[in-house]
C-alpha cells in the first residue's frame, strides 16, 4: 500500500522523503504548541507551526539526501574494488600477490 501525498508524490518510494515528512509534522506541532503555551496566540502559533513544519522537513531532507549520496558513492566504489578483485585475483597483476611475495623473501 503506497502513500500519496497530494495524489501524484509517492512518498513510499522517494528516499528520506517519508521521514522528512514525518519528523516535519512533530516538527510542527512541538513548535506551535510550544509558541502556543508561552503566548496565548492562536494565530501566530500555527504560522510558527507552519514555519517549523517547513524548517525541520527541509533540514531533515537535505541531512538525509547528503549522507544517502555518501552512501551510494562508498558503494559504488566498493562494487568497482571487488569487480578488480574478481579481475585481478591469481594473476600476475594482483596487488596482493606482490605483496605476499615481497614479505616472505
Amino acid at each position: 500500500m503506497a502513500f500519496k501525498l497530494r495524489g501524484f508524490l509517492d512518498v513510499q518510494n522517494i528516499p528520506c522523503a517519508r521521514d522528512s515528512i514525518l519528523y516535519g509534522s512533530l516538527g510542527s506541532v512541538v513548535a506551535g504548541f510550544g509558541h502556543f503555551l508561552f503566548t496565548s496566540r492562536i494565530k501566530r502559533s500555527c504560522d510558527v507551526g507552519v514555519g517549523g513544519f517547513i524548517l525541520v522537513t527541509l533540514g531533515c531532507w537535505f541531512h538525509c539526501r547528503y549522507n544517502y549520496a555518501k552512501q551510494r558513492i562508498r558503494q559504488r566504489i566498493a562494487r568497482e574494488e571487488i569487480k578488480k578483485k574478481i579481475l585481478y585475483e591469481g594473476t600476475h597483476l594482483d596487488p596482493e600477490r606482490k605483496h605476499n611475495s615481497n614479505s616472505s623473501n
